[in-house]
């Protein structure tokens, strides 16, 4: 039976995980023909540090597009959750002159990050980009431009081609402000050649699920890769109900590491920069009998020995280009592990696609 033509292919989320290495592509032509780029980065051009903000899964993407931009224009950049900008606007207030602020989210719906936008653009006077997947939202209206996804857009209630198709948005306006057309271009061969891979990853993840059962999930990811461990773990909790926690690899040695037994996964996100020592850390995980899963992009000697499951993206470019697609194997992780336990990934259990606040 070949994956393809399996029972999963009357689900909304399915198909969505299953679609992104073809939306990637064409997300990023469209992004070639838009203005809303050009609107961005000439807003942004006189200002000292970008800020990039979100809500739950969309906060998760604002960090990985934070450190994304740091490393790729070498100018400051931090995430915040919407709320905290509702919450707290002192905080803001004496940097608002020296920032750029882009807010994330999927609906341009969502009550927290409409909110924050016009406390941003409107009280603190920074100026705010939108990054959506709905025409004619809330968000658009409230930031002075916006990027909108309309390809990536979803019906499902979980994000997943919304969250790597907006991370990969932002990460070529970062590129652009640089004139950096060579990654640009290693992101859009990545997106194809990623394309006809997801399938074979989704045999493999299937395959794993069937056969363990876990107390507790752990996702492990350092520098850029950290946004995208609490993704990872949040797709799990979201779709299995499951369990999960997310760590600095190298923090988890300091106490967490009491938690590991033969019924603890830990799922490391191997990074070319911290390799050698984030695989340190795997090993020794291994040796206090917890069950590995390696995301990397090609697998050592090492990881592959101590590891019960590999996940290879084998792409070409920085480490910056496979983030988007590292995610990819939890969004599956949490989508067979919810059907092995019963439940429905497209009506997840007291979630909503939007959250709307009075």
């Amino acid at each position: 039976m070949t994956i393809e033509n399996s029972r999963h292919t009357e689900s909304h989320t399915w198909n969505e995980i299953l679609s992104q290495g073809e939306v990637w592509q064409s997300v990023l032509d469209g992004l070639r023909k838009s203005r809303a780029v050009s609107e961005i980065l000439q807003s942004g051009a006189d200002k000292r540090e970008w800020l990039f903000v979100g809500c739950g899964t969309s906060y998760y993407l604002a960090e990985a597009a934070a450190i994304s931009w740091t490393l790729l224009t070498g100018q400051r950049a931090r995430s915040l959750p919407a709320s905290e900008i509702l919450l707290f606007p002192d905080l803001l207030r004496a940097e608002a002159p020296n920032l750029q602020a882009v807010v994330i989210s999927r609906s341009g719906r969502t009550s927290e990050a409409v909110r924050a936008a016009t406390v941003l653009r409107n009280e603190l006077h920074v100026p705010t980009a939108g990054i959506t997947c709905a025409q004619n939202s809330e968000l658009e209206r409230a930031c002075d431009t916006s990027i909108v996804l309309r390809d990536a857009d979803e019906q499902s209630t979980v994000m997943t081609r919304s969250f790597t198709s907006m991370l990969l948005s932002l990460q070529v306006v970062a590129a652009r402000s640089k004139n950096n057309a060579p990654f640009v271009e290693v992101l859009s061969a990545m997106a194809e050649r990623f394309a006809p891979r997801v399938a074979a990853l989704a045999d493999q993840m299937e395959a794993f699920v069937a056969r363990h059962s876990f107390d507790d999930f752990v996702f492990l990811g350092q520098g850029p890769f950290h946004g995208i461990a609490r993704e990872a773990a949040l797709k799990v909790m979201e779709m299995s109900c499951s369990y999960s926690q997310v760590f600095h690899a190298l923090e988890f040695r300091h106490g967490p590491k009491a938690i590991v037994s033969e019924k603890t996964c830990l799922t490391f996100f191997l990074s070319d920069s911290g390799g050698k020592a984030e695989t340190e850390v795997l090993e020794e995980m291994k040796a206090l009998g917890g069950v590995i899963v390696s995301v990397c992009n090609h697998a050592s000697a090492e990881v592959r020995r101590s590891s019960d499951l590999v996940m290879e993206t084998g792409l070409e470019g920085s480490e910056l280009v496979r983030l988007a697609p590292s995610v990819v194997p939890c969004q599956l992780f949490g989508y067979f592990t919810g059907l092995k336990k019963g439940l429905n990934p497209d009506q997840p259990k007291n979630l909503t696609r939007v959250v709307l606040l009075q």
